[in-house]
């Protein structure tokens, strides 16, 4: 059994000890399938919750781990919050469709969604005891504080993993979360340095209370990704596509840990789209079996993570990181949205939807437009996309941007420079359109991280190529769900 993957209690004692603490702090569990369509089975659980701060370690925000979340992160939606980003923004035609992320509960980033998928599967099996272990969480910033959002609301520990060059904004949320400084352990480096994180987990997996949960490896979040964010993805298309006449032609998304990447898959079933992979540029992992160093924080790179189904995806695209931390001044500055709206005819309600936009997520609209002008689509057709978290992440990183690149200051003329080049000027180069060569060469990339450094054995690390492995990993949903329903009623 590949852990993880567990479909049977296999410690019934940590289990037990599990159910009790739960039961003491009035925790219920919701089922992958109540977030996967909230419209259906949550509707009247938003009512009773209403009344709860987003913002709280209250186990009842569990129930807001979707996409459902309205603009004031208390209320339903029956659509997922997004953004239509039209020409006048994006220069072409297609329609860019954001669905976002920071209308989830206590971190504003999806990511919490990726950590519930990563433990409950732990948790319902006893390989995970509430009362015993810690529980680890190695990120680039946004998985390990969904991990701790998580783990608080269970009453667990948690040990937060992530380079200490990341943003101020992810430590300053972590330091009021988490009560012991020593559960929030720094490792060398910035985005890119992922094998570091991996170094410290190993040295952290020592100690038998430490169980990691390493979002790039479990398959949890794949699974929730695919069953969660691919249908609210599907459902904001059909939302855009009310009064028909559009087609939805790819998702594209950071590669980061791959989990988001899950919602390609199932776009791909039911809309029919293709999956576009964005990487760092100066970074370029999949496109040249590159390496670098990069400041678009959240999609930790130097590998192809274990759950990327990469003989599924059709595009690779490079994405600049310069590009990325001068549309954060352009979008979130006096003077770029003067520049907005003198010279692109914005207005106050489109510009005030750009602090929407982290540095990901701008890397993602990027990442889409590039795909929109290379397949030259037109304003029927439709590109979707996630935005990760919000501008409010990045503040300080808008000093050191201006810092870097604008030595007398930023200012309109900057703006206008940053949003032409990184927008107007954004060509088609460092793209691939995969061929079944491509895919092959990326996917044999992955061996030495998973193999060699990681300790996959070669049956379990081949056995990904084929579909059929992927499509058969949601075969877990009901049994999860299953074992949620066993768990809330012990």
């Amino acid at each position: 059994m590949i852990p993880g993957l567990e479909t049977e209690i296999i410690d019934p004692e940590a289990y037990e000890r599990s159910v009790n603490r739960l039961r003491e702090m009035k925790v219920v569990l919701p089922r992958i399938s109540d977030l996967a369509d909230p419209k259906c089975h949550l509707a009247e659980k938003f009512k009773d919750i209403a009344d709860v701060d987003p913002d709280a370690a209250d186990p009842r925000n569990l129930f807001r781990v979707n996409w459902h979340n309205a603009s004031d992160r208390r209320g339903f939606s029956d659509v997922p919050d997004h953004m239509v980003l039209t020409e006048e923004l994006t220069g072409v035609k297609a329609k860019i469709v954001v669905a976002l992320g920071n209308r989830f509960p206590m971190i504003h980033t999806h990511k919490v969604l990726a950590a519930y998928g990563c433990l409950i599967p732990r948790l319902m099996s006893g390989s995970f005891d509430a009362t015993r272990h810690r529980a680890v969480w190695p990120s680039t910033g946004n998985y390990c504080r969904g991990g701790v959002a998580i783990a608080t609301l269970l009453g667990c520990r948690s040990v937060a993993v992530l380079p200490e060059g990341m943003s101020q904004e992810r430590f300053d949320w972590l330091n009021r979360w988490l009560a012991d400084p020593a559960d929030i352990y720094r490792t060398p480096g910035t985005e890119s340095n992922v094998k570091e994180i991996y170094d410290a987990c190993h040295v952290l997996e020592k100690d038998p209370e430490n169980l990691i949960l390493n979002q790039f490896g479990e398959y949890g979040n794949y699974i929730i990704h695919r069953a969660v964010t691919g249908p609210a993805l599907e459902c904001i298309f059909n939302h855009v596509n009310a009064p028909g006449g559009l087609t939805a032609r790819a998702f594209v998304a950071a590669s980061g840990s791959a989990g988001t990447l899950a919602a390609g898959d199932h776009l791909k079933n039911a809309l029919g789209t293709q999956t576009g992979v964005i990487e760092a540029l100066e970074c370029p992992t999949l496109l040249y079996n590159g390496y670098g160093e990069h400041n678009i924080q959240g999609i930790g790179d130097k590998h192809v993570p274990l759950i990327h189904n990469v003989m599924n995806s059709d595009f690779a695209i490079g994405v600049s990181d310069r590009a990325c931390d001068g549309l954060n001044l352009v979008f979130n500055t006096t003077p770029g949205r003067e520049y907005l709206t003198e010279r692109r005819s914005l207005g106050q309600r489109d510009l005030a939807s750009l602090g929407n936009l982290g540095l990901s997520s701008i890397a993602n609209v990027l990442g889409a437009i590039k795909y929109a002008k290379y397949m030259g689509l037109g304003a029927n057709d439709v590109v979707l996309t996630i935005a990760t978290d919000g501008a409010d992440m990045y503040h300080s990183e808008q000093r050191l941007a201006e810092e870097k690149y604008y030595a007398n200051g930023f200012n309109k003329l900057g703006a206008a420079e940053s949003f032409g080049q990184a927008i107007l000027g954004a060509s088609t180069d460092h793209m691939i359109e995969m061929t079944r060569i491509d895919r092959e060469r990326m996917f044999n990339l992955g061996y030495y991280t998973w193999v060699e450094q990681q300790g996959t054995s070669v049956r379990d690390f081949d056995r990904r190529r084929d579909q059929g492995f992927w499509d058969g990993l949601m075969d877990l949903v009901p049994i999860w769900d299953g074992m949620i329903d066993q768990f809330n009623a012990s």
